[in-house]
């Protein structure tokens, strides 16, 4: 990832700083700082489905597929996958290595700590500062190399770790790809449409983050957030998920919807600039995190999204010829600077905005 969007995020620094962090292990009952109400989150009360509804599962090697993923991406802005072509091996290996990152003290951890103006490293999750209340969570994220935090961890395995991690995101770069031209495809985009996909149409200017998630057991799980409601920032996100339940969508007909783990499936969610990219076609799902008194759950979030000066608007495809298009053209780096000032409601402020003075 480019030292421009680094520097994006180094000036929205989090608030809230590692140190903070409780031995969650510890804690026999939730603190007031950690005690969350619909005051703190309106959504945080919002119903949960009582229904049968589920979050579409695409298997990628269905001669429909692309059709079935852009009917996903159009109704529900997330959907779980199988034949994905990951390795099981990689999914595990990946899994076991946040499992043993998390496992280690709290004074290990914190030997890796995310710095006042960084990004990369061990603390709390990035949308921390947004809300008065902290989440029953923890995390570690990786831009780049992670051979300097890695060997502070692990200081005679961290070669080992490393390999992984870059295994992991070779494999998701491709599948993210793939997954692109699939959404794009079922709208009638064709690669002469998308010229910043490069001369092979891979995407390989693209650029990411890996999000490592943990969130214990908690002592009063119903009273708390793992991770408060919010949509990506990306053009996608591919989740991997351990077979512990917490993450849930939002539709509006229907309300919170528990995605329910599936040992090998991967969770792809639309984010905000595929959004924007399709001029309001793909819905950028909003979704969370919930807790439990039994289980610690583990995912592991590929962030994926454009070049970060590459400019993106409405592909003309799909714009109304007797309308303006939705949103104006940006970059990454500017939503990114709106994110962190206008948070959920980022997509509602660039969509008024008349110019891009008003967005930088």
């Amino acid at each position: 990832m480019s030292s421009t969007l680094s520097h994006v995020y180094r000036s929205h620094p989090i608030h809230i700083q590692p140190s903070n962090l409780p031995d969650f292990k510890s804690l026999s009952h939730l603190p007031d700082s950690y005690t969350w109400t619909a005051k703190d989150d309106l959504l945080f009360s919002a119903s949960s489905s009582d229904s049968n509804a589920s979050l579409p599962f695409i298997d990628l090697s269905d001669p429909h597929v692309a059709t079935r993923v852009g009917h996903a991406c159009t109704t529900w802005g997330a959907f779980q996958i199988t034949n994905h072509g990951v390795p099981l091996r990689l999914l595990e290996d990946i899994e076991f290595l946040t499992g043993n990152l998390f496992r280690l003290p709290v004074h290990r951890k914190l030997k890796a700590a995310r710095g006042e103006d960084g990004i990369s490293g061990y603390g709390v999750a990035p949308i921390a500062s947004f809300f008065n209340k902290q989440m029953w969570s923890e995390g570690f994220t990786v831009v780049g190399s992670p051979l300097d935090h890695f060997h502070k961890l692990w200081p005679g395995y961290h070669h080992k770790y490393c390999e992984i991690m870059k295994e992991y995101e070779e494999h998701m770069q491709k599948l993210a790809a793939k997954l692109m031209w699939l959404a794009l495809d079922s709208l009638g985009i064709e690669e002469k449409d998308v010229t910043w996909a490069g001369p092979s149409s891979d995407f390989q200017g693209a650029q990411a983050a890996i999000q490592l998630n943990h969130y214990p057991i908690c002592p009063e799980p119903d009273r708390t957030m793992g991770l408060a409601a919010h949509t990506d920032s990306t053009l996608m996100t591919i989740l991997n998920q351990n077979n512990t339940a917490g993450l849930q969508v939002f539709r509006d007909d229907v309300g919170w919807v528990t995605v329910t783990p599936v040992p090998g499936s991967l969770v792809v969610n639309v984010g905000d600039l595929l959004h924007i990219l399709t001029n309001g076609i793909f819905r950028s799902v909003l979704h969370r995190a919930r807790v439990n008194h039994l289980r610690s759950r583990f995912s592991m979030a590929y962030l994926w999204g454009p070049p970060s000066d590459q400019m993106i608007s409405p592909l003309a495809k799909l714009i109304d010829p007797l309308q303006s298009p939705m949103y104006p053209s940006l970059t990454w780096k500017q939503y990114l600077a709106t994110k962190a000032t206008h948070f959920n409601q980022s997509l509602s402020f660039i969509r008024n905005c008349l110019s891009l003075d008003q967005i930088s």
